[in-house]
């Protein structure tokens, strides 16, 4: 079947089914269960409208607790559990100690922290002095849309540009590289193999990220300070500030729950990373993160408790930041 007609036929699809849901559920709940007539007719309306909204929720409902809580108690179950020939069998925590006593985890553990403290401020920086350079020329907006370009480029497309850039060839011939043919520009002796490096090679891998993510931190850090009060600048220019002291005494100050948002935000993405790694090192010379980790336990050693497991310390580490991001939110709609 063309793609067309069966994007067609799915959307006609889709919609019919929920209109149909909605109307059919609402249909017997009115004329079914809480008939509006006889002596408890005002008591069936009541009844009726109380049960309806749920009604409208339980399809998001259903998917959320397919699609996320079912997956969270599977993957729990996942962790304590060996699969044999005969199904799961009960391990207790032996598979957390088989994690915890392994070297590439403690590996990727470290690594993790390392893009923690890198990464969300990096970005966050960069992506602050973007916002605030790109509003002060005549030609913001074509800055603005060129840094956040790479935004649109999937994680494996950027890893694929950056190992370019990174890219080694034999001494003595052309460099396709760039990074190399300007460290052979500059006097460098030979050609390095930048991503086996050990440790250096993991800011390597930061710098991609860092490239993707300043675009998003420039374009929310851009619309907070449009949002200050111009009354305030105006005020600390008269008393004599410099534009150093209004922009970090005045202006970062008055958006630094944006700033604050906007870093956990990226900090729950460096948590989760592994299409840049995998695509780029694979794990490889000292580069292993917990995705990647987790990737290897479960597909490649066929090993789903221990990959399980890994998957729930990334989920834990996940979950304060998603908590208290929401605690904030509510506080700021109040």
């Amino acid at each position: 079947m063309h793609p067309a007609i069966l994007g067609i036929l799915t959307i006609a699809l889709g919609v019919g089914a929920c209109v149909s849901y909605f109307f059919l559920s609402n249909l017997f709940l009115d004329k079914v269960l809480f008939p509006p007539r006889g002596p408890n007719a005002g008591r069936n309306i009541n009844r009726a409208n109380l049960i309806r909204p749920w009604l409208f929720l339980f399809p998001a409902l259903f998917v959320l607790g397919l699609y996320l809580a079912y997956p969270v108690f599977a993957t729990l179950w996942l962790s304590v559990t060996e699969r044999t020939s005969s199904g799961n069998v009960w391990v207790g925590f032996e598979n957390y100690a088989q994690m915890l006593g392994e070297e590439k985890f403690w590996e990727a553990m470290r690594n993790n922290m390392l893009w923690l403290i890198v990464v969300p401020a990096a970005s966050t920086g960069f992506g602050l002095l973007a916002a605030q350079l790109t509003d002060r020329i005549s030609w913001g907006n074509i800055a603005k849309s060129l840094i956040f370009m790479p935004m649109a480029i999937s994680f494996v497309g950027a890893a694929v540009i950056w190992k370019l850039i990174y890219d080694t060839r034999p001494e003595g011939t052309d460099q396709i590289g760039l990074l190399n043919a300007l460290y052979l520009f500059f006097g460098g002796d030979a050609p390095q193999t930048w991503l086996t490096l050990p440790f250096w090679n993991n800011f390597f891998l930061m710098a991609v990220l860092v490239w993707i993510q300043t675009g998003f931190a420039m374009v929310i850090l851009s619309a907070a300070l449009r949002g200050i009060p111009e009354e305030t600048v105006e005020a600390a220019i008269v008393d004599g500030a410099n534009p150093f002291q209004v922009f970090f005494k005045i202006k970062v100050p008055q958006i630094m729950g944006t700033i604050v948002v906007v870093w956990t935000t990226i900090t729950i993405i460096v948590l989760k990373v592994f299409d840049i790694v995998f695509a780029m090192t694979n794990g490889q010379w000292e580069t292993q993160v917990l995705a990647n980790y987790m990737y290897d336990k479960m597909f490649r050693a066929n090993d789903w408790g221990v990959g399980s497991a890994s998957a729930m310390i990334i989920m834990l580490l996940v979950t304060p930041i998603l908590v208290w991001n929401v605690r904030n939110a509510r506080k700021e709609m109040r």
